[in-house]
C-alpha cells in the first residue's frame, strides 16, 4: 500500500518506505564507507528503529525520506529526501544510497527529484544539507546541486558532537539553478 507520493526519474522511482524494503536498508546500515557520516553501521534491531522512523515521519510530519527504487531491476538502491526531525538545523534533502550503487548518478537523479518535490509541493523555502567537512563526496554532489557552504551547524542528540556544515540554497536559487539540468 503506497502511503505518500511516487515520484519517477529516467532511472529510479521515488516512494515512502514499505516493508519490503527493509532487508535492503539494513544491509545498507552495515556497510562502513556508505554508514560512516550518516549515523555510522548499525546491528539490524537498530536499523529497524531508525527505518520505522523513517516510515513514521511520513504520517506525523507529511513527508519523509523516500525508498529509492532502480526501475530497470527493482532492486532498493537507497533513502533520500525530506527530513526534518524535531531540533534539526532546517529543512534539509538528506541522501544514502547503498556501496553497490554508489557512482551511478542515482543520488543526484533521485536527489534532484526530492529538491523538486520540497519546492514545489512542500513550498520549502530553502534546501539544506547537512555534511561532515570530511565527506567529499557528498560536498560533492550539494555543489553540483547548486548548494553553497553556510559554515558550520549544530545537529540536535544524539549527534550533536558530529561536525557538520550546512550547505544551503534558498527556493529561488534552487529553480534557477535547476534549469541548468536535464528533465
Amino acid at each position: 500500500m503506497l502511503n505518500g507520493p511516487l515520484l519517477v526519474t529516467e532511472r529510479l522511482i521515488l516512494r515512502p518506505p514499505a516493508a519490503e524494503d527493509f532487508d535492503a536498508f539494513a544491509a545498507m546500515c552495515t556497510e562502513e564507507d556508505t554508514m560512516r557520516f550518516i549515523g555510522g553501521t548499525c546491528p539490524r534491531p537498530q536499523a529497524w528503529r531508525m527505518w520505522c522512523t523513517l516510515a513514521g515521519a511520513w504520517h506525523i510530519r507529511g513527508f519523509s525520506m523516500f525508498s529509492v527504487i532502480e526501475r530497470d531491476s527493482g532492486e532498493w538502491v537507497g533513502r533520500l529526501g525530506p527530513w526534518e526531525p524535531d531540533g534539526w538545523p532546517g529543512l534539509e534533502i538528506g541522501y544514502g544510497v547503498r556501496a553497490r550503487f554508489a557512482g551511478k548518478g542515482y543520488a543526484f537523479e533521485g536527489v534532484v527529484a526530492a529538491c523538486d518535490f520540497a519546492v514545489d509541493f512542500l513550498k520549502w523555502p530553502s534546501l539544506l544539507h547537512t555534511i561532515d567537512p570530511a565527506n567529499t563526496r557528498s560536498q560533492a554532489l550539494a555543489k553540483r546541486l547548486g548548494a553553497t557552504n553556510s559554515g558550520p551547524t549544530r545537529l540536535p542528540e544524539p549527534f550533536h558532537e558530529a561536525p557538520v556544515e550546512a550547505w544551503t540554497q534558498s527556493a529561488e536559487q534552487w529553480r534557477i539553478n535547476r534549469k541548468g539540468f536535464a528533465a
